[in-house]
């Protein structure tokens, strides 16, 4: 990898699983780190964790929710008065408070599911081009979702959102080139808090349906972020790198 120092990674989602891995690996390659999320005693716990692993690290939390519109550029302005620019934006928040058929799903809950996962990608990918990359460039990453390719029993409406996400991914690289990079990573199913009623009880039969046969720890989805945040996928844009165990390749059973 080519490095991050001197760049500056805005993670959403960042006090835990996934996004709390990708500000760690980011924070390795020296990037400077801005975290974001509802709740700033969890951020601040993180900050510490990671100033301990890396000491010498330059870390910013901030506490923002991910789909209000006035806490977002409070956040970004923050990232950008403390570090000069934001040179990386990582869309990785997500929420998923319905798990069952489509048909059952009530308003405000759906409401939820769109304003954090679809949304929001709209909101702080528009916020950082505007406070930075549209003139120093830059790398979004969008985290979509394996289920954003492919039905799923349970949770088709927050699949339907991840869909929604690889579709902006690829508008806002069209949009955004050629100074800035839209990409989006899909991943499997991974131990997170989120991703719980996928492999709780169940996770040994996961592993062997899986051609790799594992799920996916948060550090598997954090390599493929760091591959995208460098300049070793700087011929790359509106793409979506699935990182899913082998799980898009299993055979049909008929």
């Amino acid at each position: 990898m080519s490095g991050l120092t001197g760049k500056t990674a805005l993670i959403t989602g960042a006090s835990r699983g996934i996004g709390k891995a990708i500000a760690f690996a980011l924070a390795a390659q020296g990037a400077n780190v801005v975290l974001s999320s509802r709740k700033q005693d969890s951020l601040d716990q993180v900050a510490a964790e990671l100033l301990e692993a890396q000491p010498g690290a330059k870390v910013l939390a901030k506490a923002a929710h991910v789909g209000e519109q006035e806490q977002a550029k409070a956040c970004v302005e923050a990232a950008v008065a403390e570090f000069g620019s934001v040179d990386v934006l990582v869309n990785n928040a997500a929420t998923n408070p319905y798990f069952g058929p489509m048909v059952d799903l009530d308003v405000p809950r759906a409401e939820k599911i769109v304003q954090v996962n679809q949304l929001s990608i709209v909101l702080w990918t528009s916020l950082v081009w505007k406070a930075s990359m549209s003139a120093n460039g830059g790398s979004v990453i969008n985290i979509a979702s394996l289920g954003g390719l492919e039905p799923e029993i349970g949770i088709g409406y927050y699949n339907a959102t991840k869909a929604a996400v690889i579709h902006l991914t690829r508008q806002f690289a069209m949009e955004l080139a050629p100074t800035t990079r839209v990409n989006a990573i899909a991943p499997g199913v991974v131990r997170t808090q989120l991703a719980r009623a996928l492999w709780e009880n169940h996770e040994d039969r996961i592993n062997k349906a899986l051609p790799l046969g594992r799920i996916g720890e948060p550090e598997d989805i954090a390599k493929a972020a760091v591959f995208l945040a460098t300049d070793d996928s700087s011929w790359m844009t509106g793409q979506t790198l699935v990182v899913d165990g082998g799980a898009s390749v299993r055979p049909l059973v008929v």
